[in-house]
């Protein structure tokens, strides 16, 4: 990696972010073949499979969500100069989100792709917040198709080994008991219900035994929404706790 920087340094470029296998360079005012040269130069004296990928209009490096002040390697978002979004580490690119949260942060991105540069971008957090809004919004009103809640965990052991009731437990014994058959490393999709019950064994039901009258839990999804949120807008100072003031506000 020392020689890389020296590399990249001696081009004028300055390092914003670097992985394993990617590198995020800056240089006001610099061209494609600029950036195409120091690809060259990294190939030909170092070997490395380096190609370009394209220039971002704009490009958020997310923190842990545990520890903001503790970077992650592969977690952001950016738009190329052509339009075209890319993500890593967020909710959207996860197979487990459930498809109201994907849409949701899908659409907060779409409105932020609209950005050039970092002042259009703050500009447009509101109308972002209005998409969480009125996601949040269909969800309180039951407006919200049920397979569009379902989550998809995987079973880490046997139904019956848990002694801990995870929601893909469960759900995983739902099936068992309906005669199904399932096992540790297996995927299971279900929604999580609210039953007046409290009953913990109907905290979550498969989805083989879902309908439109399963009553799935409100604060649970608007909680996840807005967690989805919050990990696009932390950067910019807006937490869980903040959003949730603005929607109760709102």
């Amino acid at each position: 990696m020392k020689q890389a920087i020296e590399i990249v340094e001696a081009h004028g470029f300055e390092i914003v972010h670097a992985i394993v296998d990617s590198m995020w360079l800056r240089k006001p005012g610099s061209t494609r073949e600029e950036y195409e040269d120091v690809c060259e130069e990294l190939r030909d004296r170092l070997n490395l499979p380096i190609s370009f990928e394209g220039r971002y209009k704009w490009i958020v490096f997310l923190n842990s969500k545990v520890d903001r002040q503790a970077a992650v390697l592969n977690r952001y978002y950016g738009v190329f100069e052509d339009k075209t979004l890319k993500v890593r580490g967020i909710e959207l690119r996860k197979h487990d989100t459930p498809r109201i949260v994907q849409r949701c942060q899908d659409k907060m991105l779409k409105v932020f792709s609209k950005a050039s540069d970092s002042q259009e971008f703050h500009e447009l957090v509101p109308e972002a917040l209005k998409v969480l809004i009125e996601h949040v919004s269909m969800v309180r009103q039951d407006k919200i198709p049920i397979e569009d809640l379902v989550v998809v965990k995987s079973l880490s052991k046997n139904p019956g080994e848990y002694t801990n009731l995870v929601p893909q437990a469960i759900a995983a014994r739902q099936i068992q008991r309906e005669g199904g058959s399932v096992h540790c490393g297996q995927s299971i999709s279900y929604v999580l219900t609210f039953d007046k019950s409290s009953v913990e064994n109907n905290r979550a039901r498969p989805s083989q035994l879902l309908d439109e009258s399963t009553p799935y839990d409100k604060l649970w999804y608007e909680d996840l929404l807005v967690s989805s949120a919050a990990n696009l807008l932390m950067p910019f100072g807006l937490d869980k706790v903040q959003i949730k003031h603005l929607l109760h506000d709102g």
